[in-house]
């Protein structure tokens, strides 16, 4: 109270103290990084459509929540390869400005031949895939793996559509020309169907991706199905 007989709207330094605690207290938590959220997102869709857009200089993707009926949905991811950079490295972004790293992979020198890492936006590896060079003489075949979780066996179903791939590969500056053919990759673990990937017939390149087991991390999938094209002309 002051000289005039009133209180002091200041209060004494205990008080302020006391006051400056609960306000600290009260602070909301901080929420979470726009990747972190847009990755658990992406985790409860089962199905998403890939299309892809070409320029002279890069091959642009934007990856869509499917609808029910099958057409794009709500867009989730976007990537850019640039055709004049080094082969094998696409970066997932979660939108249309490229602020923000979903995934990114790029291909290393391994014993198999080419090892791609997937890694997140602090640079953790979160799972990797190649293709088994042996198994893809007649049928393209890749192995998918997120460690301790899964290795998946992904197979060109038709033998029919690989041998045309295997022909047209062949075929004199055909090799340096996307497969323009549709097809369909079927992955498994100890023979039970897990994922699939299926290349549509049409005037742009589109995939759908359907993902048949929860614990699949959906970012190494859609990575994954963005390298099927992004590396068929490597």
């Amino acid at each position: 109270m002051d000289s005039t007989g009133t209180e002091s709207s200041t209060g004494t330094g205990a008080e302020k103290d006391e006051a400056a605690a609960g306000l600290t207290k009260a602070a909301p938590a901080p929420t979470l990084s726009l990747t972190t959220a847009k990755a658990s997102d992406i985790q409860s869709h089962d199905t998403f459509v890939i299309k892809k857009k070409l320029s002279l200089t890069a091959g642009e993707y934007v990856v869509s929540v499917a609808r029910p009926d099958g057409s794009e949905g709500e867009p989730v991811a976007y990537a850019r390869e640039k055709r004049l950079s080094l082969r094998g490295q696409v970066t997932v972004y979660t939108d249309a400005s490229r602020k923000s790293v979903l995934a990114a992979f790029k291909g290393r020198d391994h014993e198999v031949g080419y090892m791609y890492d997937v890694r997140d936006a602090s640079g953790q590896s979160f799972g990797s895939f190649y293709e088994d060079a042996g198994a893809s003489f007649l049928r393209r075949t890749w192995q998918v793996r997120q460690p301790g979780t899964m290795k998946l066996t992904g197979r060109e179903r038709s033998r029919v559509v690989a041998f045309v791939r295997f022909v047209w590969e062949f075929v004199p500056y055909l090799e340096y020309v996307p497969f323009i053919w549709p097809y369909r990759f079927k992955y498994t673990e100890s023979g039970k169907p897990l994922m699939t990937v299926t290349k549509k017939l049409g005037l742009h390149t589109r995939y759908v991706l359907e993902i048949l087991a929860p614990d699949i991390d959906r970012r190494l999938a859609i990575a994954h199905t963005l390298a099927l094209d992004a590396l068929e002309v490597d």
